[in-house]
């Protein structure tokens, strides 16, 4: 799909200035569909390659002008339909009708690639028991599980992490246990829970980690968990079902747990608890 190009005023430089000319906050930029100011991290950058194509740049590594969006398929979709890309590059420009596919591709790549660089960095635990292990240590930051995985195990890490969680705030007297929601921003502090991500499938969770399959993944807290997270928001915008969430959203439901399993093969189901 190849839009026109209509002079306006929405520009999506990259540098730090409002179309009106007022200097943005450092580290802020403007989505060209919402016009709204965000923090460039909770937007995705596009280019423009040397034949005018769209071309998503999650890692902001590509040369070009910088053309911001806010992260979902709906907003790609509206900034096709809107022309804003060309109106944002000023020029004639062709969009590709798969280019939310495409990002959704790159930011799956760009977790992954977080999560085998902590595991390099020796912050990341694998195994059902290693997991749980680690949770008593109090050191995780992020809990991965399998999205093929069986709802038993991952209930189970849930359940221990949530009441570790409880029992650590009772002790110190905090009151955040409800935070890791989204309400306040990923980068201030350490939660009061693991954030649980149900995202990727066992097998390719597996692919950084060196295994065929991974089931249940701790990450430790600290600027690499920070950042896979911040990953997880911008492609929970492409994913129908649920990327991310506090551990308490977990609550075993029905039949009786298969205690020879523990390891996430089978067992109950389990759903967001309301």
């Amino acid at each position: 799909m190849i839009e026109g190009a209509d002079r306006t005023d929405d520009a999506g430089d990259d540098a730090p200035e409002d179309d009106s000319g007022e200097s943005l906050p450092e580290g802020e930029r403007r989505c060209i569909v919402t016009r709204e100011r965000r923090p460039r991290r909770r937007l995705i950058r596009f280019v423009l390659d040397l034949d005018g194509q769209v071309v998503p740049d999650v890692d902001e590594r590509l040369p070009g002008r910088g053309l911001w969006l806010s992260p979902g398929r709906d907003m790609v979709e509206m900034a096709s339909s809107r022309r804003a890309f060309a109106r944002a590059a000023r020029r004639p420009v062709t969009v590709p009708p798969d280019l939310a596919d495409r990002v959704e591709a790159l930011l799956v790549r760009r977790c992954l690639n977080g999560l085998g660089l902590a595991r390099r960095a020796g912050q990341v635990v694998t195994g059902y028991e290693k997991v749980r292990a680690r949770l008593r240590e109090g050191a995780v930051g992020v809990l991965l599980a399998a999205s093929d995985g069986a709802p038993d195990g991952r209930t189970k890490v849930a359940a221990l992490a949530a009441a570790l969680a409880r029992a650590r705030a009772a002790e110190s007297g905090g009151d955040d246990l409800d935070r890791p929601d989204g309400k306040r921003p990923i980068q201030e502090g350490v939660r009061a829970e693991p954030v649980l991500v149900t995202a990727f499938t066992a097998a390719e969770l597996g692919r950084p980690l060196g295994r065929d399959r991974a089931v249940h993944v701790a990450l430790d807290t600290g600027r690499l968990a920070t950042r896979l997270l911040e990953s997880c928001v911008l492609l929970a915008g492409f994913r129908a079902e649920p990327v991310m969430g506090p551990v308490s959203m977990v609550r075993a439901e029905g039949s009786e747990t298969d205690p020879a399993h523990p390891d996430g093969t089978r067992g109950t189901r389990a759903r967001p608890a309301r």
